[in-house]
């Protein structure tokens, strides 16, 4: 387990620097997010004390003037991610809080270290408390859940990869999450890979057929093939394949699969995988494991909010 680097060493805990987020979509799921708990989903008053207003449990029992400071802590060992656009969550309800990290997306910590630390107004605070937490405690649990797929296939050379399977609208965060994990991600959308099916090559007809079609439309587009079987894997490649996506084979097919394929293509495991044997169907020498798991079943890691009033 790697060290938490001291506070100290930490950058502005708001910075999107190298996370590959945008700004702008950031800006717009903190402020959806904090709408959903605060105004049932109406836009959120720009004035930050009349969004907190909203909050009636601490509009009745926090005096407005009532400061505080309050931890952002790990209830659970894991890996963290998050943590900027939780700490924007915050921001955005008491812009002159002054907010230090003790942690950095995708380190490694340990049941009561202190991710983040907020000081200022305690009702912002606690208007703010659920939003940041369920941001952050989601992307935490799909990073955890990836870095034990690491872990599971370190040293084969094997990468693993998350798939489209997302949360509606948390696609850019969830995706990030992977990478906070080690993992990697493969195509954000339908719009960056091509990725061929049994349903497509019904449609066109064939899989040459259906391969040549889309280089004719997206001449610069990754193109992926699902096989089934061996044959298909080798039809595909012959046909121009890219990247061949290689499902619920048992590891001697895999095996038998890539070495057919001898290097033509890039080729990806996926389909009914778990831990237990990731291990193995790393090994037989495919490039990637593809695991949907990682951002439809992964649990939250437990995080919390400590407060110190003033």
């Amino acid at each position: 387990m790697s060290a938490v680097p001291a506070p100290a060493t930490r950058p502005d805990p708001r910075d999107l620097t190298g996370t590959g987020l945008d700004e702008a979509w950031v800006t717009d799921l903190v402020e959806r997010t904090l709408a959903e708990d605060l105004t049932g989903g109406s836009p959120l008053p720009h004035a930050p004390d009349q969004a907190v207003a909203h909050d009636v449990t601490s509009a009745a029992t926090v005096p407005a003037t009532q400061r505080g400071t309050a931890d952002l802590v790990a209830r659970a060992d894991g890996v963290v991610a998050g943590l900027p656009v939780a700490a924007r969550v915050f921001a955005r309800l008491s812009p002159s809080a002054t907010i230090v990290a003790g942690a950095a997306d995708g380190d490694v910590v340990r049941r009561g270290d202190v991710l983040l630390t907020i000081s200022g107004h305690v009702r912002a605070l606690l208007a703010a408390e659920r939003s940041a937490l369920n941001i952050a405690s989601r992307a935490s649990g799909i990073a955890t859940a990836t870095r034990a797929w690491v872990d599971a296939v370190a040293g084969t050379g094997a990468v693993v990869l998350d798939t489209r399977k997302t949360t509606p609208l948390l696609r850019p965060l969830e995706k990030y999450a992977v990478r906070c994990g080690g993992g990697s991600n493969k195509r954000m959308g339908l719009y960056d890979v091509a990725m061929i099916k049994d349903n497509h090559v019904a449609a066109a007809g064939s899989v040459a057929a259906a391969v040549a079609a889309v280089r004719e439309r997206a001449p610069r587009v990754t193109v992926q093939v699902e096989a089934d079987t061996v044959a298909q894997a080798v039809e595909a490649v012959e046909a121009g394949a890219d990247f061949l996506l290689l499902d619920n084979m048992p590891p001697d097919v895999l095996r038998a699969a890539v070495a057919a394929v001898a290097g033509r293509a890039e080729t990806e495991a996926t389909g009914g995988l778990t831990l237990a044997v990731a291990r193995e169907v790393a090994a037989t020498g495919v490039d990637y494991l593809s695991v949907g798991a990682l951002t439809h079943s992964s649990p939250i890691l437990d995080l919390a909010l400590d407060l110190r009033p003033a």
